[in-house]
């Protein structure tokens, strides 16, 4: 097993992520088995409590059960390489916890963090990175591991110490190290600094590891008296600089590094890379070409922060270049839709209709809690009543469900258990499975098999199946003893797996589904999740309907 370690420093934000990602694509194009993880410095043990505000998106992993939540806030590091996402964040500091109460220490006094906690996470990153995450069997020949936080944050000074012990335990010939850094371009004739990347390389170097490889971020290409200064004072050959200046679109990051050498002479066997220098470089130049707009209204709880939507947000761009269309998000916070926010704030209120009025597609993903819901119940009401392309995610196909029940079958007692356990029509209900006590894990997670009752509903054709597994991550779902009476008004619903309701198809309208599961988690640039394809093309068509 071979352990690529990407780390950074200066400042937060540079692209570890995308470095990590790009780095797997490269070496799965040269023929490698590859996984990939991210250790960040967090004390959780269930990212699924975790504040969407503060942290992101929790993405529900492949793996079904108590820990098939991975807390991945840039999650491309397993899209790109086209991984599947297993549970490999979230166990390590529940791992860490309960030793003491399972003897996996050895008896003493105090439990230092050097070495309990440190042995714990090299013991963590040996045993996961050689699960398989390509759908193959037996173990990676290469963990690509991205190091979250910056070098020199007191936080992350135990994975950096597990980390310096690693490379002793299984070999510094197995290990590779990349450090992404800082080097700004400064007045007027844009001289390239580059004291901020020795000083980082300085301090992971006093904490004992050594880079084999600068990724270096810049404004503009990296000039080469830049790379053999840094290669003086970082103690790195000048070809192991890799510059990674500003570029129109993320996908041209793989390209760069494969043209500056990064594949060496792996690039000449096979065709690998340059099958993947043709593909990319098609992606990208596409991404650059797009004019023709079609905007999407995505209706959240969550908006103030984008991150907490990271994966629908992808999903809707690969959707758009496979339509061929240049995406424009309007994010719209569900709560400004209610008439509650007019009487408060009247320009939020106004401001909202007008950029759902405006959209071409409505999205509402999913979300938890009573907050904001009748918003995002307003905005499934527009979509169906005026023809506009929906979809509905988790909570989004819940409401939707709720909706049409109140509006076209006259129940206006229809609500969600969730949000009133006591409400007199609950078409939304508990699962009996969860507990009502214990957050987080306890929900329906990681992929499960949805089975379709006709293979003539829009989602199989959409997805060529009646049978498919997708990630799930909820507490709540349909009431089937509403079923019937929903379906004979008009809408279909397409049963799951012990025929849980997991599909809502509203018949009639130009595209209006709503999915209980996940396909976001899925999709791929090259490969966009086959509903929202369907969503992007309908909102396509809407769009080329309003021009002149």
């Amino acid at each position: 097993m071979k352990y690529v370690v990407v780390s950074g420093g200066v400042v937060s934000g540079l692209g570890k992520g995308i470095t990590a990602s790009s780095l797997g694509v490269l070496l799965r194009q040269s023929g490698y088995r590859v996984t990939s993880v991210k250790i960040d410095p967090y004390l959780n043990v269930d990212a699924g409590t975790m504040s969407p505000f503060e942290h992101g998106e929790a993405r529900s992993s492949a793996l079904a059960g108590s820990r098939g939540v991975a807390a991945f806030d840039t999650d491309i590091h397993t899209r790109w390489p086209d991984l599947c996402c297993k549970d490999k964040t979230t166990s390590l500091c529940k791992d860490i916890l309960e030793r003491p109460h399972t003897a996996r220490y050895p008896p003493c006094t105090s439990k230092p963090v050097v070495p309990h906690v440190t042995d714990a996470i090299m013991e963590w990153l040996e045993r996961v990175a050689h699960l398989p995450t390509d759908g193959g069997q037996g173990p990676p020949d290469v963990c690509v591991i991205e190091l979250g936080g910056t070098v020199g944050d007191i936080e992350s000074s135990p994975f950096v110490e597990a980390l310096r012990q690693f490379q002793f335990r299984i070999g510094r010939e197995n290990m590779c190290f990349f450090h992404v850094s800082l080097v700004p371009v400064i007045g007027v004739v844009g001289e390239e600094k580059t004291k901020p990347t020795q000083h980082s390389v300085q301090s992971l170097r006093a904490a004992g590891l050594t880079p084999d490889f600068l990724v270096c971020r810049s404004g503009q290409p990296l000039a080469a008296a830049t790379k053999r200064k840094l290669a003086l004072f970082c103690h790195v050959p000048p070809e192991h600089c890799i510059g990674c200046h500003d570029v129109s679109n993320i996908y041209r990051v793989p390209l760069l590094f494969e043209h500056q050498g990064l594949t060496g002479e792996r690039a000449t066997e096979g065709g690998g890379v340059k099958a993947l220098a043709a593909e990319w470089t098609s992606l990208a130049e596409l991404v650059d070409s797009l004019t023709l707009d079609v905007h999407i209204a995505v209706v959240g709880k969550y908006t103030e922060l984008s991150d907490a939507y990271l994966s629908v947000t992808k999903a809707l761009m690969h959707a758009s270049f496979a339509v061929e269309r240049k995406l424009r998000i309007m994010w719209i916070d569900s709560a400004h839709l209610d008439e509650t926010t007019l009487a408060s704030d009247r320009l939020a209120y106004d401001e909202a209709w007008s950029k759902l009025r405006r959209a071409d597609g409505v999205l509402v993903p999913g979300g938890f809690g009573i907050r904001a819901v009748e918003g995002k119940m307003l905005a499934a009401n527009y979509a169906r009543e005026n023809g506009v392309p929906y979809l509905g995610i988790c909570l989004g196909f819940q409401i939707a469900v709720i909706e049409f029940a109140r509006s076209v079958l006259g129940v206006k007692t229809a609500h969600s258990a969730e949000f009133d356990e006591k409400c007199a029509t609950p078409l939304i209900i508990f699962m009996p499975e969860g507990s009502r006590t214990q957050m987080g894990g306890t929900m329906r997670l990681g992929a499960r098999k949805t089975m379709l009752r006709s293979p003539k509903c829009l989602t199989a054709q959409l997805l060529g199946a009646t049978a498919f597994d997708e990630r799930h991550r909820h507490r709540y779902e349909v009431n089937p003893a509403y079923v019937q009476q929903l379906e004979a008004a008009g809408p279909a619903f397409c049963p799951g797996l012990g025929e849980r309701m997991e599909v809502f198809e509203l018949q009639g309208h130009p595209f209006f589904v709503g999915c209980q599961f996940h396909p976001e988690f899925k999709s791929r640039p090259m490969k966009p999740s086959p509903l929202f394809l369907g969503l992007l093309r309908a909102a396509s068509k809407a769009a080329t309907a309003k021009q002149p």
